[in-house]
């Protein structure tokens, strides 16, 4: 079903390999778009922004290891989504973006129900 592709990197503009199996991974994550970034230059991008810890887009030949570290193993400020409580109704920040299929709770309400299943 995948085939490896030659990409040219927006950067240096050498060519590099999208290989079949990063294609895989791509889709098994949702990606939609190709990487347009060759690995080194990626990877000198992430050393630029302070974020080589993973982050959109990467395969599993950049780096060893499958991307998505984002604010994980030390990082900078974990992004924060406001929501409102199921529970009390009072306004609540978490670190996830809800989707509005599972209830959400504030950090008082969410203390209460996680101590009342121990």
């Amino acid at each position: 079903m995948y085939t490896d592709e030659t990409l040219s990197c927006v950067d240096c503009n050498s060519q590099f390999i999208f290989s079949s199996g990063e294609q895989q991974f791509f889709a098994s994550k949702g990606f939609q778009n190709k990487p347009n970034r060759c690995p080194e230059c990626r990877t000198a991008r992430k050393a630029q922004r302070g974020t080589a810890g993973g982050g959109g887009g990467g395969g599993a030949s950049y780096g060893g290891a499958p991307a998505g570290g984002g604010a994980r193993g030390g990082g900078g400020a974990r992004e924060m989504f406001q929501t409102t409580c199921s529970q009390c109704g009072q306004t609540a920040e978490v670190p996830f973006q809800p989707r509005g299929d599972k209830p959400v709770y504030c950090r008082d309400c969410f203390a209460s129900k996680s101590s009342s299943y121990r």
